[in-house]
């Protein structure tokens, strides 16, 4: 044997040992896209679920929150027309609102000797303590 027989038989050898390495790693590839596929599957599998369950949530509230935006809706109206009919009444009546001024004025001057009042009771009480 010469030395391109040797040479044959190293080049042989070091390209098997090449096709050896390339086939491990596409087998551990393989396995690692394997695994990838079946943790995917088993995300799909507990995700779907779930994402069932918060829509059905979701439409559960949203239900209760038509229902509330109606009835605040009938509560704005309701407080716009009393608003509009208590100015139209006070526009048009001048007694009413001569009365309700008269109203509003001793409302306002009963709330300043209330005032009085507690002061002149927090001065008396104060003075016992010196």
């Amino acid at each position: 044997m010469g030395p391109g027989g040797i040479a044959t038989i190293i080049a042989a050898v070091s390209l098997l040992v090449i096709a050896l390495a390339v086939s491990y790693a596409v087998v551990r590839v393989g396995r690692l896209v394997d695994q990838a596929a079946t943790a995917i599957t088993d995300l799909t599998n507990e995700v779907t679920p779930l994402l069932d369950e918060v829509t059905t949530t979701v439409a559960l509230i949203n239900g209760p929150l038509h229902s509330i935006n109606k009835v605040t809706k009938k509560v704005e109206d309701l407080s716009t027309k009393i608003s509009d009919s208590t100015e139209n009444f006070l526009d048009k009546n001048k007694v009413a609102m001569g009365a309700a001024s008269a109203l509003l004025a001793l409302t306002k001057a009963k709330k300043n000797s209330d005032t009085k009042d507690k002061k002149k009771k927090r001065t008396k009480s104060d003075e016992g303590f010196e």
